[in-house]
């Protein structure tokens, strides 16, 4: 993460309770370096286990999202920086509308009915897939 990211994306990040006096241990690793490490596994689509050793510890880095991840914190960071650059662009923070968009696929008669039907749209019967959905800032 440059210098200048980092100067956005600090302000935006929960306080740790110990800095807020409200007791606990402080945090073994900079939340710099924790944010690093996370974006380089979803830029290079690594396993957790495959981080290299330039970054803390795998076990401690997925530790640490796993605890913003279970606490809400990663929605509400992915909020903040989105209403941010939408702010940034002149729009207003929160989208009115997305996009959900689906794929049907050409089946054989072994799938299973639930997952199974006809697509107007492309005439085929077929499967079909989860939704992609949008990334809300991209509203």
């Amino acid at each position: 993460m440059s210098d200048a990211e980092w100067v956005v994306v600090r302000p935006l990040l929960p306080v740790s309770a110990w800095l807020r006096g409200r007791g606990g241990q402080p945090e073994a690793y900079c939340h710099r370096v924790m944010l690093d490490a996370i974006r380089y596994l979803v830029d290079n689509g690594t396993k957790w286990r495959a981080m290299p050793a330039d970054f803390p510890p795998w076990d401690r880095v997925y530790a640490f999202f796993r605890r913003w991840r279970d606490h809400g914190l990663v929605k509400e960071f992915h909020d903040r920086l989105r209403g941010r650059v939408r702010e940034r662009a002149g729009r207003d923070p929160e989208p009115s509308a997305g996009v959900i968009d689906s794929q049907s696929i050409k089946a054989d008669a072994v799938v299973g009915a639930d997952s199974r039907g006809f697509d107007g749209g492309k005439l085929i019967n077929g499967r079909y897939l989860e939704p992609a959905r949008a990334c809300p800032s991209c509203a």
